[in-house]
Parts: structure tokens; sequence; C-alpha cells
């Protein structure tokens, strides 16, 4: 008995001592050292990564271990970001004045540029980015009614050793009467630092404002407050911007090369350590990795035994054919943690490899950047191919994918960068109406997803699909009406009771754009749907206004004059319930490249080939008379209403650039007959009676024809019926382009018919019978 106690009290104490060595450990090691310290000796608790027995013999050490005389430490950096960001710790609740913002709700979140001042010396990149904040829908020239403000002295290159450099920016901001710390500012930067260390020091005290830099470290990053954005250079466009180049359906998704880097190396200073161990994994098959120290004014006075070699391989590759062909691209650090490799990987569809740590990612507060690149460690750069290697084919293929959308989203042009920094801010202004991860992550993009309209992403037409939900099956017919009423026999009132025939009406709009009061009520036929008279303001683009009587999804636009039956109403919507996202209807255009204009044209000849619906008689969502009336400047607005044309052609533009797909034509009973012409090679077409909306409609075709007009006596004549109606269209379709920056139109030989259509069986078999009358 005396023994068994004996052995459960040495079993209590060897516990006691375990759990006293477990919870002690640290301060026993913390005293372990100080003795061998005492002794002269190096603990070493865990083997450094650069131990020669886990290099393989090519690998020198020296060439892979930082410099300690070049290298600051944590501390030496935190205290120099201090000395300049004294509101280091500035968020949006601290260092940000909402009420400037909230006075007119999301209405007044607007951007003051400041003036210029005289002999002020702007660089080009900063010169796009004042102009893309000029002609945002966000612009003001009053101050007054600014929520933002944007300095005019160039601070995009804060090197001292540039030419682009700025003295004396303290003393200057500081005199403006606006400045006010820098509260409820915006500063942007891409260059920060000068050599050898190329610190994040501005060289001035930004205060209280927001940041917008290229190259941020996260230590210094204040989440919420600054944003990151991409290095880019002077060359990079101002709209628009060159499409990805990845077609769709790559197959298979893997290149020629696996991996490839190809750029400068620096034998000195911050940045070339990881640049100067980038020869290892050069293998000459799947791995290319090419450097070069051939830049600078004295790269030979530096160079070391690896140059001539490393030049001479490096002129054997061409930059752009890599871009093309490999699947994985290194971004590696260079003097600053951003490179412009970052942009040009992403264009090219070829997968960054980020080797740059501490590097706060473009945009990170709103992209899902694990979707798109791969973060590697610089440290661990011999690791880099295995990890390449171990990616699959389907990971593979959605990481290129998602590079394009990023690239054609958020990065191919300065406009929508500067765009999309402006967007960060308004949503963090607004937060209880913003976009949210999903929006900013999926096509279209959040530039196109308006929170105004809603935050709800089933409210949206491109979500159906990804969502797995359908369109409501009712729309709204929105007439268009310029003509006064007169008559009961006007077109109006017989598209009156086609369209409310048809079983998936809702509701009747007209649209009065005539100068004339609208008739009463009890002068319209009446109809088994309501029936509302809306004023148009005698403007053209008022038919694509957000009207708030529009409860449905699908909004069925028509012409006054439009000839349709009961039966292509309602196929052309079963059609439209398929496409949510596109334009669905009958009369088609199409756009060409005019090579010896040097300028887009308009055409309305039929053949199979389009681009363009018209929206005389179309279905769309109704999301898109948002976007019409608060995405397009006043300025195109303006041309449109100004003309009283050309209406149809921008919405079509617009559709296609959130869509990147052309609209969707579907059949329609044939309407028009060819008359045998009096005379060879130029058709006549003989008119009694003439309205203006159907010579609108016909008069493309018949200035692109060369038909000549008669009209008996009586007939009235019109502004239509001369090719200025056309040439203006002509016009407006480069206008277009111009403000996009690219052509969206998409072509398409595409059309639609209902089953049996036009087939050799019987009628009874056919659902759409009266389509193939004549």
């Amino acid at each position: 008995m005396q023994a068994r106690k004996k052995y459960v009290l040495l079993g209590l104490c060897a516990c006691c001592w375990l759990v006293l060595f477990y919870w002690g450990g640290g301060v026993q090691l913390r005293l372990l050292r100080l003795l061998t310290r005492q002794r002269g000796e190096v603990v070493r608790p865990w083997p450094n990564w650069t131990d020669r027995a886990f290099l393989p013999r090519y690998a020198h050490l020296d060439e892979l271990q930082t410099d300690p005389g070049t290298a600051e430490s944590p501390r030496q950096r935190r205290q120099a970001w201090s000395a300049v960001y004294k509101d280091s710790r500035c968020r949006m609740e601290t260092c940000f004045d909402f009420s400037r913002c909230r006075r007119r709700g999301r209405e007044g979140f607007r951007v003051y540029i400041y003036p210029s001042e005289k002999n002020d010396h702007v660089s080009e990149s900063y010169r796009k980015i004042l102009t893309s904040i000029g002609e945002s829908r966000y612009y003001t020239s009053d101050p007054r009614e600014a929520c933002l403000f944007v300095l005019g002295i160039d601070t995009l290159d804060r090197d001292q050793l540039s030419g682009q450099f700025v003295p004396n920016l303290d003393e200057r901001i500081r005199g403006y009467p606006l400045w006010n710390d820098g509260r409820n500012h915006l500063i942007f930067n891409l260059y920060s630092g000068t050599w050898p260390n190329y610190t994040e020091d501005l060289g001035f005290n930004i205060g209280q404002a927001m940041l917008a830099k290229a190259s941020l470290n996260t230590e210094h990053f204040r989440p919420g407050f600054d944003i990151s954005i991409p290095l880019f250079s002077k060359d990079h466009p101002q709209k628009g911007g060159e499409r990805g180049w990845l077609v769709r359906n790559t197959i298979p998704p893997r290149r020629k090369y696996l991996l490839m880097f190809k750029g400068k190396r620096y034998l000195t200073g911050i940045g070339s350590d990881t640049r100067n161990a980038l020869h290892h994994i050069h293998n000459g098959k799947d791995i290319v990795s090419l450097t070069t120290c051939r830049h600078g004014k004295d790269w030979e006075k530096h160079k070391d035994s690896r140059c001539d070699h490393d030049n001479m391989e490096y002129e054997r590759f061409d930059y752009q054919e890599l871009l093309h062909n490999s699947t994985f691209c290194l971004v590696p650090r260079g003097r600053r943690l951003g490179s412009f490799r970052f942009l040009e990987s992403l264009q090219a569809a070829c997968i960054p490899v980020l080797l740059s740590n501490g590097w706060e990612l473009p945009f990170s507060d709103i992209i899902q950047w694990n979707q798109a690149v791969i973060e590697g460690d610089e440290r661990l750069l011999l690791q880099v191919p295995s990890t390449v290697r171990a990616v699959g084919n389907e990971r593979v293929l959605a990481l290129r994918q998602r590079t394009q959308m990023l690239w054609e989203a958020y990065f191919s042009s300065v406009d929508k960068i500067v765009l999309t920094t402006l967007e960060i801010i308004k949503d963090r202004v607004f937060s209880h109406i913003s976009r949210n991860k999903y929006m900013w992550n999926s096509l279209p993009g959040g530039l196109l997803v308006l929170p105004e309209y809603s935050t709800h992403l089933a409210h949206f037409p491109f979500y159906y699909l990804g969502l797995g939900i359908s369109p409501g099956q009712e729309f709204t017919a929105v007439i268009h009406a310029v003509s006064p009423l007169v008559s009961q026999s006007q077109p109006i009132m017989k598209l009156l009771q086609v369209v409310s025939k048809s079983k998936y009406c809702s509701q009747i709009i007209i649209l009065w754009n005539s100068e004339k009061p609208p008739p009463s009520r009890s002068k319209w036929p009446p109809m088994p749907v309501p029936l509302t008279v809306t004023d148009g303001r005698r403007k053209t683009t008022s038919r694509f206004l957000p009207h708030v009587a529009i409860e449905t999804e699908a909004v069925l636009s028509l012409d006054e004059d439009t000839v349709l039956l009961t039966s292509e109403v309602n196929f052309a919507f079963l059609v439209w319930r398929s496409f949510p996202e596109r334009i669905v209807g009958y009369p088609p255009r199409s756009h060409f490249w005019d090579p010896l204009k040097h300028a887009w044209g308009y055409t309305s000849k039929w053949t199979n080939d389009y681009s363009i619906v018209l929206t005389g008689a179309a279905f769309y969502h109704r999301y898109y008379h948002h976007l019409f009336s608060h995405y397009l400047p006043q300025s195109l607005r303006t041309l449109v209403d100004r003309t009283s044309n050309c209406e149809d052609i921008l919405m079509n533009f617009l559709v296609s650039a959130v869509t990147h797909l052309p609209p969707i034509k579907v059949a329609q009973r044939k309407q028009y007959k060819e008359l045998p012409s009096p005379q060879v090679g130029r058709p006549y077409i003989l008119l009694a009676r003439v309205c203006k909306r159907c010579l609108l409609r016909c008069q493309d075709w018949m200035v692109a024809e060369g038909v000549f007009l008669f009209y008996f006596q009586g007939a009235k004549s019109v502004p239509w019926a001369n090719p200025e109606h056309f040439n203006q269209r002509q016009e407006c379709v480069n206008t277009f382009a111009n403000w996009f920056g690219y052509m969206p139109l998409v072509h398409s030989q595409f059309r639609l018919d209902p089953v049996l259509f036009k087939d050799q069986v019987s009628v009874l078999r056919k659902k759409y019978k009266d389509l193939e009358r004549a």
C-alpha cells in the first residue's frame, strides 16, 4: 500500500514538472540564450532557409542573402514613415468629413480639381488622371459643391532625382485655403523615395489626405482609407485600352512556356537580391528567366561575372513572343514593390506569379486576387517552379479568365483606374448603398453596376445565369409618340391593340413627345391593360429615362409607327427571357471600318451581318434605362437631343459595352416588297402619305441604296428624306466610339426563328403561324 502511494506521488510530481516545462519553456529558452551569449556562442534554434543543406550546389550564398549594410530594419522604416505621415492611423471615421458629401444624397459626391498654377509642369500620366476626373460624372468646378479635392500639382513622381519632381510642396499646399490639413483630399502617387533605399517618403506631409499610391507597403497601408493603385506607364491609354489576349475557349489552357521573366537585373541596392537570384530557375526549355544588367549610365562599372553571359541570353528571346506563349509570368519587385510587368501579364492572360513581399495589391479592398494571381515569397524562389507545375489545367484556365475580367474592367486604361478609385471612395462614403465583393469580382465589373439602382444581385440582368434565376414573365411597353393624335386610324392606335393583346403585357406607357399636349384618356381606345401617358419633355433621350412607372424587368421599346403582330411580340419576349442581358428585336443595322476615311461607317443594307438592333422595336432590361441616364456623360445625351437622332445607336453601344456581346435579331414577318423600278439603276418609291417616323425608319436604307422619294400632291416634305440624317448617324458612331475609347459593337449573323419556321409542314403544327404570312 505504501509503495503504491509512493508511485502515485512520483507520477504526480513528474506531471507537474512537465506542465511547468511546457508553460515556462519560453522563459528557459530566453535564459539559455542569455547564458550562451555570455559565453560568446551563437544559438540558431531553427535552420535558416539559406543554409547550404537546403540549396543546390550552383546557388551561391552571397547572391541570396541581403547586404546588412544597405537594408533598413522594420523600426527604421516605421520611423521614416511616421515622420512623413503623421496621421498614419487615419480612417474614414476620423479623418474624413462626411457632411460635405451627404448634402444631396449620392448626388453630392463631387470632385474638385485645384486649378493649375503658372509655370507648373504636369507629366503626361498626371494629365491623364486629371482629364479622367474632369470628364467624369463626378467633376464639379465649384469647390463649395465638392466632397473630394484633388491637387492640380503633379504628385506622381516624388523621386528627388527625377526631372518631374516638384519641390517645396509643403509650403505650397499649406497656402491653399481649402487644404484643411488634407482632410477630404486625394493624392495620387506612382513613385516615392529615391536611391538607394526608395523609402515611402513623398517629400511632404500629406496630413489627413487619402493616398492613391502604387507600390504600397502593407505596413504603411491604412485599410479602408488609402487605395493601392497599379503602376502604369506614361503610354497607358487614356480611354478604352486594348482588349485582353485570351481568346474564348482557348484549349488547351497551357502554353509553350510554363514560366517566364525578362527584365532588368539590379547589381546593387534595394531590389537587387530578388532579381539577382532569378537565373537559378532558368532552364531554357519550359522556364525562361532572363535578366540583363545593361541599363543605366554606369552599368559597366558595376557589372559582375555573369553580366556578359546574361546579356547574350537576354537577346535570344523576344519579350512579346514570351508573353503570348507563357502560362505563368514572374512579377518580381523592382526598386519598388510594384512593377510594369503586373499589368502586362494581366493583359496577356499570363498568370502573374508575384515575388514582392509586403506589396498591397492594387484595389485590394475590392478585388479577390487569389482568383487571378499566385503570390510567392521572395525568400522561397526555388520553390516557384514546383508550385506552378502543381497547378491543374482547370485552375489555370480559371486564373487566366479572371486576369482578363480584371484587366478589362479596371486596368486597361487610365480612365478605369481613376474611376475605380473614385467609386471605391464613394462606396465608403455611402456604405449603406454600396457594391458587394461579388459585384466587383464578376462580369461586367463594379464600374457598370450602379448601386443607386439596387444593391441586390437579382435586380441586374447579367447575374441571372449565375444565380440560377429567370426574369419575370411580364413586360412593359413604352411607345415613343411624336405625332399629334388627329385620327383613330393612325398607326399608334393599331399598335396599342396589338401589344395589349399579348398575354405577357403588364402595362403600356405612352411617352408623349409631341409639341401639342396629349389627348384625354377618352381619346384612347379601351384596352385590357393599364395605359399611362407620360410627358417626354420633348427630348429624344427621354425614352430611356428610368421612369418610375416601369415596374417590370422587361421593357418593349416601340416607335409609334411600328407594325407588328401579337405573335411577333410574344415570340420576341420569350427569346429575351433566355437572353435578358441583351437587346432583342427586329430591325438590324451594322457598322464597319472605312480604311480610306480612317473612320467608322454606318450602314443599313439588308445583309445577314448586323451589330445593331434598333430600339424602335426591341426588348431590353429596364436597368439599361438607369445606366443610360446616369452612367453616360451629359455631352452624349445632349448630342442626341440636339440632333433628335442616334439614341438607338447609343443604347446599342452601351449594352454591348456591358455584355461584350451582340444584340439578337428575331424572325419578323416580311413587310416590304421590291417594286419594279421605272428607271434602271435608280429605284423609285411612290408615297401618297408619309409620316415622319415612317421615313425615319426607312430613310437609312433609302439613302444607302440611292432610292429617290416622289410624293403625290399634298404629301408633306420631311427633314429625314435627305442624306443629312444618315450623315448624322455616321458621325454619331465615331463620336460614341471616341468616348468609349474603343468600338464596343460586336458583329453577328445569329437570328432566332420559331420552331418549324418556313418549314414545309402543315401550318397546324406551327405555333406562330402569322409570322410567315406576307
